[in-house]
C-alpha cells in the first residue's frame, strides 16, 4: 500500500477529500470535496467567524423542524387570533430526512482531523484562513482580514 492511500493510525481515517479555497459570506474560508467513492463526508466548510469546521456526513437521519403550514393553493396559512410581525404564519412541526453534521471547533483537531483526510493538505496552506483574526463586533467590515473599518453612519 502506497504512503499516500495508508490509512492514518490516529483518525482511522483515508485521505478521501481535496482542500479548496472559498468565502464564508466576504471572508475568504476553505471548503473540502471528497474525491473517492468511499469518502464518509459529501462536504465540509471552514466558518472563519465562528473559528468552526462544519462537516456534513453521508448518513442520513431524520430530524425534526418547523415549517410554515400551508393551504390548499401552497401559500402560507395566516395565524388565527394574535399574530406577531416575527410569525405572522401558522406554524407545523414535521419530521425531514437529512444528512448528519458534525462540528470540529478545537484549532488542534481542526488540523489534525485536516491533515488526516485531505489529500492536499500539504500543498494547500490552510494555516492562513484557520489564523485569520475574526471581527469583534458586527459594526465592523473588514477591507483585509487584519485592517477592520468602523462602519460610520451618514445622515
Amino acid at each position: 500500500m502506497s504512503e499516500k492511500t495508508k490509512k492514518n493510525q490516529s483518525w482511522g481515517l483515508e485521505p478521501s477529500m481535496l482542500i479548496i479555497t472559498s468565502n464564508w459570506g466576504p471572508t475568504p474560508s476553505f471548503k473540502l470535496m471528497p474525491v473517492t467513492k468511499n469518502c464518509p463526508y459529501i462536504e465540509a466548510i471552514f466558518n472563519p467567524t465562528g473559528k468552526v469546521l462544519v462537516l456534513i456526513g453521508t448518513e442520513k437521519k431524520d430530524v425534526f423542524h418547523m415549517v410554515e403550514r400551508l393551504d390548499e393553493n401552497g401559500d402560507p396559512r395566516m395565524r388565527k387570533g394574535k399574530a406577531t410581525k416575527e410569525e405572522p404564519y401558522q406554524k407545523q412541526r414535521i419530521s425531514l430526512e437529512s444528512y448528519s453534521e458534525y462540528y470540529i471547533s478545537d484549532y488542534g483537531e481542526i488540523k489534525d482531523f485536516l491533515k488526516n483526510i485531505a489529500v492536499n493538505h500539504n500543498e494547500y496552506d490552510y494555516d492562513a484562513i484557520l489564523d485569520m483574526k475574526t471581527m469583534s463586533t458586527p459594526n465592523l467590515l473588514g477591507t483585509t482580514p487584519a485592517e477592520p473599518v468602523e462602519l460610520i453612519n451618514v445622515k
